[in-house]
């Protein structure tokens, strides 16, 4: 009797498992409402559009009050769009630390256990932590850029630029792009790594302190270091003239989208081969 019971019980755990089992579509679901319920998230992110809009906003309306003031070279050089976008280098530094966050704060908490319990492949919680937040990080950033190049063309009066005119449109998306590739590489940095503080130091010495550190080495080196490194890169794709001695616009690119798998797979690889 006991025997004829618990068949159905088993029967009916089976289906359960077999309608429950891991899909990736689920891990994506569940790294979707671990993102958007902390709170620090939500507070980074709007750090970002701040940095984006409201300095690209106020450097806009710093140059037009100075027009008059401002040298021959310096208005020869003026670039309208770059000053409207200027807010994207600190933009950038509040998407990388909340990249790193959401890889290592589940490694600080133990989370990442309960993770690599439920997803045991391993490869789809790296695979939807970076859809995630490299989605969400790309429809905030496409608006922000829109509209901190709208207001900053209205605030640089006659001295602005359209949407029509050339590359401009490219760099307006640009903005958009780079931060996205800042937010894969952070993933990749924190799964590497596993912890915040050193992860965060070694996204901002990677993106900041490295390329001022190169700027140091003999002029013979420069052409040949400068280029690759990866903020130099990546800056390309959101500039209107990149400047003499940097890679074209998507050969830069391409080169920023290389570092970022570098580390993605870097993570990947730790991930796979290291106990949580």
């Amino acid at each position: 009797m006991s025997t004829a019971t618990a068949s159905p019980a088993i029967a009916r755990g089976d289906d359960v498992l077999r309608r429950e089992r891991v899909t990736f579509s689920r891990s994506v679901n569940s790294e979707w409402i671990k993102l958007v319920s902390l709170r620090s998230s939500w507070i980074t992110f709007a750090a970002a559009l701040v940095a984006v809009i409201g300095l690209g906003a106020l450097i806009s309306a710093v140059t037009n009050s100075h027009w008059s003031q401002m040298n021959p070279i310096e208005r020869a050089h003026f670039d309208p769009v770059g000053r409207s976008l200027g807010g994207v280098e600190l933009a950038q530094l509040a998407i990388g630390v909340l990249g790193v966050l959401v890889v290592t704060g589940e490694y600080a908490t133990g989370m990442i256990r309960s993770s690599l319990m439920a997803v045991p492949r391993r490869w789809p919680v790296l695979g939807a932590k970076l859809l995630v937040f490299a989605a969400c990080t790309f429809v905030l950033s496409i608006i922000a850029s829109f509209v901190a190049f709208l207001l900053g063309q209205q605030l640089l009066g006659s001295h602005g630029t359209t949407l029509g005119a050339p590359h401009v449109l490219r760099a307006v998306i640009g903005v958009a792009l780079y931060l996205t590739v800042v937010a894969a590489l952070a993933v990749g940095l924190g799964f590497i790594l596993r912890n915040t503080a050193g992860g965060i130091a070694t996204f901002v010495g990677l993106m900041l302190v490295l390329p001022g550190v190169a700027r140091l080495l003999p002029d013979s080196w420069q052409p040949h270091v400068l280029p690759y490194l990866p903020s130099n890169a990546g800056a390309s794709v959101w500039a209107v003239h990149p400047d003499t001695g940097m890679l074209g616009t998507w050969t830069g690119f391409g080169v920023f989208c290389a570092w970022a798998a570098a580390a993605l797979a870097g993570g990947l690889v730790v991930l796979k081969r290291r106990d949580a």
